[in-house]
Order: structure tokens, then C-alpha cells, then sequence
């Protein structure tokens, strides 16, 4: 069995279609991996401001490089800021390393974009930042996997469209459903504990609308 690094994971590379749903596209740097390796050395391959540091020093590609690449991604959406720019001053020059620096200096709302900025989203906007980060960690060995990500951003949009989340009479519920899910996403978690976190958080988050009709 194999799986796919695409290497250049990119605002570029991300295409809409009318529904506004999004596809990766051009696959030309990307590579075939083994599941059963965990790195692999190639010639460094991607695009200024959000190639994986590790993967630039060292040469050994590894299933975590698409995830530092798309914690980039969620920074611009973020900030309203492009990867790299020389036009902006020196220590925001590279977003990703802007990104990390103010979220630990706690400024994430003073570098949010205006039109994404919403005081009653606050919360979900923080989630959000500090798994952008998570993704920007410069040891691959302590970036989420693609799936965990995944999994975290469906849990966020659940809880956006489910109003029963905002609800007090719901809110030890809705801890319980995020601290169920954290813990299954935390350092060595498999994949299948990741699944069945997964698949109880949605049991859980229809159940109150289907004893509500």
C-alpha cells in the first residue's frame, strides 16, 4: 500500500469549484510513499515560504512535509497574508515564522484579517490558530498528521452548524465531545482511536437533533 505526499501544497494548488469546495491540484512534484516507511530522501522540491524546514535540511521527505505546508495555508486564511514578502518589514517577511512568533507572544487577534476577525467566533478562531501552529512545529515528529487535522476541523464546523453546541444547557456535553476528540488526537494516538473519537462525536452530535423532531 502506498499514500501521496504531493510536496507543494499551496494557495496555488488549492482550486474551487462553484460550491466552493476544494481540490488539490497539480500532483507534478508529489510522490508515492510506502506505508510502511516513514521517511524517504529525495531532491528538495516545493515553493518558498511553505516547504517543511526539516525537509529542506535534511532531504528526508516524510508525511508530516504536506502538514507543515498546510499550516501555512490556514495562516494566510488567517491573516489575510501571502507566505512571503519582501514588501513587508524583516520579522514578518516569513509568514509562517510571523504566525508562530505572535501566537506565542498571545497577538493571534492582532494579526487576524479584519473579514475573518468575529468576536462571537472567537473561540473557534483560536482553535484554529493553535492547530495552524501545531502544523508549524519545525520537528515533524511534533506536527499533527494530516488526519488528526482533518478530524479537529470537521469537529470545529460540527459545532459551528450544530446550535445545540452554543446552547449552556449544552455545554458540559459540547467539553465532553472536544475533550473526547483532543484526547484521541494527542501525541502517539492510532488510527484507530482516531476513528471511533470520530465516529462517537458525531453519534453524539446528531442524537440531540434527531430527539428534538
Amino acid at each position: 500500500n502506498t499514500h501521496i505526499i504531493h510536496r507543494d501544497i499551496k494557495s496555488t494548488n488549492i482550486l474551487l469549484d462553484d460550491k466552493y469546495t476544494a481540490k488539490v491540484s497539480d500532483f507534478g512534484a508529489s510522490r508515492l510513499f510506502p506505508t510502511d516507511q516513514t521517511q524517504l530522501t529525495t531532491l528538495v522540491q516545493g515553493t518558498l515560504g511553505y516547504l517543511d524546514p526539516e525537509y529542506f535540511q535534511t532531504s528526508q521527505l516524510t508525511e508530516k512535509s504536506d502538514v507543515y505546508s498546510f499550516g501555512v495555508l490556514l495562516a494566510e486564511l488567517l491573516t489575510g497574508k501571502m507566505a512571503v514578502s519582501f514588501e513587508r518589514p524583516e520579522k514578518e517577511r516569513n509568514l509562517a515564522a510571523f504566525f508562530v512568533s505572535s501566537m506565542k507572544e498571545d497577538r493571534l487577534f492582532d494579526i487576524v484579517h479584519e473579514h475573518v476577525m468575529n468576536e462571537e467566533k472567537a473561540e473557534q478562531l483560536k482553535e484554529v490558530a493553535i492547530l495552524a501552529k501545531r502544523c508549524l512545529e519545525v520537528k515533524g515528529d511534533e506536527r499533527p498528521t494530516m488526519k488528526e487535522v482533518a478530524i479537529k476541523l470537521e469537529g470545529l464546523r460540527m459545532m459551528e452548524k450544530h446550535s445545540w453546541a452554543n446552547d449552556n444547557s449544552n455545554s458540559k456535553h459540547t467539553q465532553y465531545l472536544i475533550g473526547d476528540l483532543s484526547d484521541a488526537c494527542g501525541d502517539g494516538a492510532s488510527s484507530s482511536s482516531i476513528s471511533t473519537a470520530y465516529d462517537s462525536m458525531t453519534n453524539h452530535a446528531i442524537s440531540p437533533l434527531d430527539g428534538g423532531r
